[in-house]
């Protein structure tokens, strides 16, 4: 098992003897769930087997984290979307967004400004302040304090033994999960500044949020910004777009905090490392040798592919991949995306041999 101390210990800038296995992404399996006699699909609505399936991994075989909430919906549930959590699957499933709730930025911004000015909301000489007043009640809706609740249990349970990780969606990715895309991304053209304004006040709801998991025991936090990084985007929108409100939201979490970028991002890691982010994860498709040289001062995790090696590789490779991860200067060995589900218990364990010989 990763040493907890080691991880908080690279958190602070000190270089551990090994290199840590952990994540802050998603970390459930299949195998995890049913040694917990859990459902998956029950599990994002109940704190006590919310934690427990969080530690299930760690539990049975020794992974070196625990993170919830165990979905990417969380806040969007929080703002009014649908959350269809696939109660009906034979196997785990994770839950998705049911539909839209907006058909434009227009029409989202236009809600968040018709709210702040009702009774009941201070008026604020700064509209950021309005947003930040209205961001805040956000915290107390939907699943947000269940996931609260698990982080405390989690604390309770295996604190002692491996870092608690809390994890929020991106600004832009969750702005993705609420209005229309082919909207949101026509509005990238045409109404920037009505993207702005609502990324700015995502970025308070998350920031928010953030404070809420830390203040309930997380060790560190995770910023998954899926839909809007540099390898979705492009570089320039990344940079115009998404990368002032990544900058906002890191300012105001508590620390560590951790970008996790999907997709090639090499040629974009000064971009990224400008988040303010303390480590950046990559995933997969990054080479990661070269991502090393181009932010050789930022805490650098990555970037094991969960479905192609995890899942379906075999133990033989996937310890050809830890050692490759080591030897491209990664400073913790982290899953390039959330872990499949039906990651067999062989590869898991496989991993975590890998790492206990690298």
């Amino acid at each position: 098992m990763t040493s907890r101390k080691d991880i908080l210990a690279l958190f602070n800038n000190q270089k551990p003897e090994a290199t840590p296995l952990f994540s802050g992404l998603i970390s459930v399996t299949e195998t995890g769930l049913k040694s917990e006699g859990l459902h998956f699909h029950e599990t994002h609505h109940d704190a006590v087997k919310m934690a427990r399936a969080a530690a299930s991994t760690y539990r049975v075989s020794g992974f070196g984290s625990a993170v919830v909430p165990l979905d990417m919906y969380v806040e969007a549930e929080a703002l009014g979307a649908t959350v269809d959590f696939m109660e009906g699957s034979e196997r785990a499933e994770y839950p998705r967004v049911a539909g839209f709730l907006y058909e434009s930025v227009d029409d989202f911004t236009a809600e968040i400004a018709e709210h702040a000015a009702r009774p009941g909301h201070r008026a604020r000489e700064k509209d950021k302040d309005n947003s930040a007043l209205f961001a805040v009640s956000a915290v107390q809706k939907g699943r947000i304090p269940i996931v609260c609740e698990a982080i405390k249990l989690l604390k309770e349970d295996v604190r002692e033994e491996i870092v608690i990780g809390g994890y929020i969606p991106g600004p832009f990715t969750l702005l993705s999960l609420l209005v229309e895309t082919g909207a949101l991304y026509m509005s990238l053209r045409k109404s920037k500044e009505q993207v702005h304004a609502a990324l700015e006040y995502l970025a308070q709801v998350l920031a928010s949020v953030g404070k809420a998991y830390h203040e309930a025991g997380a060790d560190f936090l995770t910023v998954h910004e899926m839909g809007g990084s540099p390898g979705a985007l492009g570089p320039k929108l990344f940079e115009s777009i998404v990368l002032p409100h990544l900058q906002t939201l890191f300012s105001e979490l508590p620390r560590p905090g951790v970008l996790s970028a999907c997709g090639r991002t090499n040629g974009a890691m000064k971009l990224l490392a400008a988040s303010g982010a303390d480590a950046l994860s990559v995933d997969q498709t990054n080479d990661l040798a070269r991502s090393r040289e181009e932010v050789p001062d930022t805490l650098l995790f990555g970037n094991l592919d969960p479905v192609g090696l995890l899942s379906q590789g075999t133990p033989d490779e996937i310890t050809e991949a830890v050692k490759s991860v080591v030897r491209s200067g990664a400073d913790a060995i982290w899953p390039g995306c959330d872990l499949y589900l039906q990651t067999p218990l062989e590869n898991l364990r496989a991993l975590v041999e890998a790492y206990k010989k690298s």
